[in-house]
C-alpha cells in the first residue's frame, strides 16, 4: 500500500513516520515543499520516493494519505486528496472552525471517501482501559501549558480540542453544564469545560499560563480510581490500596500514546475498502466552536 505523508514537521517525524515505515505492507511516499527535509528523511528512513507537491504524488499513484501540514492549509490539502478519492487521516483539528470542518466532512461523504481525524488519545491503552469501566462516573482531565497564552480560537481548536474529544470519548454525548475562561488582553490563559451525561460528569481544564506542561487524567468509579500522568504512569486506587504502574521503558511512545493503534485502524480500513466517517470527530469541532463563542461573549 502506497501511503503519502503530507507535511513532515515534528508530529509526522515523531509519531507517524516511524509507524508507517515499520509496516512491511506500507510503502511511504514523502511530500513536503522543503527539499532539505525531503533529502534528510528519505535517507534516514530509506524512503526512495518523495515529492514537492501533492499533485506529483497523486500522479505517481497513492492509496492513502496522512496529513500533517499547518491547520490553515487543511482546506486545500485535505480537500485535494478527498476530491482525488484518496482516504485521508489528518492531524487534529480538521479545520479551525466548525463550518470549515463541516465542509470537508460533507466533501468526504459526497465523494464517498474515508476521512479520519487524528484523536490519538482514544487509542492510548491507558485511556482505553478506563473507557471500558461501565460504572465510571467522574472524569477530570488537566492539560496544561507553560507560558503559552494565545488567541482563544487557536488555543481551543489547536490544543484544547484534545481535551474536548477525550471528555466526549469518556463521558459520552451529554450536555454542556458549564464553560468558563480567563482572557487577558485578548489572550486565553485558562479554559474549563464541564460535560454531563446522566450521573456521569467530566471536567476538562487547560491552563496556558501555568508553571508546567503536563497532562493528567483522573477517572473515578465506585470503590476505585485511576490517575494517569502523561498517558503513561498509572496510579491505581482500589479497596484502600494504592499501586503504581510506571511506563514500560521498552514500549514505543507511538504505542503508548495511541498512534500505532490509530494508524492501524486507518490502514486496515483502506485495505478492507471500509470507509471511515468523520461525523463523530465533527461533533468535537462543533463543541469547540461553542466554547469559542462562549469565550467571545
Amino acid at each position: 500500500m502506497r501511503v503519502a505523508l503530507v507535511g513532515l514537521g515534528d508530529i509526522a517525524r515523531k509519531a507517524y513516520l516511524p509507524v508507517l515505515a515499520a509496516d512491511p505492507h506500507v510503502e511511504p511516499v514523502l511530500v513536503t515543499r522543503n527539499p532539505a527535509v525531503r533529502a534528510e528523511l528519505s535517507q534516514a528512513w530509506r524512503v526512495p520516493e518523495s515529492y514537492e507537491r501533492i499533485s506529483d504524488a497523486l500522479g505517481a499513484g497513492i492509496d492513502a494519505a496522512t496529513v500533517h501540514t499547518a491547520t490553515p492549509s487543511h482546506r486545500l490539502v485535505v480537500g485535494t486528496l478527498l476530491e482525488a478519492g484518496v482516504p485521508t487521516l489528518v492531524d487534529k483539528p480538521l479545520a479551525d472552525s466548525y463550518d470549515e470542518a463541516s465542509r470537508l466532512v460533507e466533501l468526504a461523504d459526497r465523494r464517498q471517501v474515508g476521512l479520519m481525524v487524528g484523536f490519538n488519545r482514544r487509542y492510548a491503552p491507558a485511556y482505553q482501559e478506563v473507557a471500558r469501566w461501565p460504572d465510571r462516573d467522574v472524569i477530570v482531565l488537566y492539560k496544561h501549558r507553560r507560558d503559552a497564552a494565545e488567541e482563544p480560537r487557536r488555543v481551543v481548536f489547536d490544543d484544547f480540542i484534545h481535551v474536548v474529544d477525550t471528555l466526549r470519548f469518556l463521558v459520552g454525548d451529554g450536555r454542556v453544564v458549564d464553560i468558563s475562561a480567563r482572557v487577558e488582553s485578548g489572550l486565553l490563559h485558562r479554559v474549563l469545560l464541564h460535560l454531563g451525561a446522566g450521573t456521569r460528569h467530566g471536567i476538562g481544564i487547560m491552563d496556558r499560563a501555568s508553571g508546567t506542561t503536563q497532562e493528567v487524567l483522573e477517572v473515578s468509579a465506585p470503590g476505585r480510581r485511576r490517575r494517569i500522568t502523561e498517558i503513561a504512569e498509572v496510579v491505581h486506587h482500589e479497596g484502600g490500596v494504592e499501586a503504581v504502574t510506571r511506563r514500560d521503558e521498552w514500549l514505543p511512545v507511538a504505542v503508548q500514546r495511541g498512534f500505532t493503534a490509530m494508524c492501524a485502524e486507518f490502514l486496515d480500513s483502506v485495505r478492507a475498502g471500509r470507509r471511515l466517517v468523520a461525523a463523530d470527530a465533527l461533533e468535537s469541532h462543533r463543541l469547540c466552536e461553542q466554547i469559542v463563542a462562549e469565550i467571545q461573549r
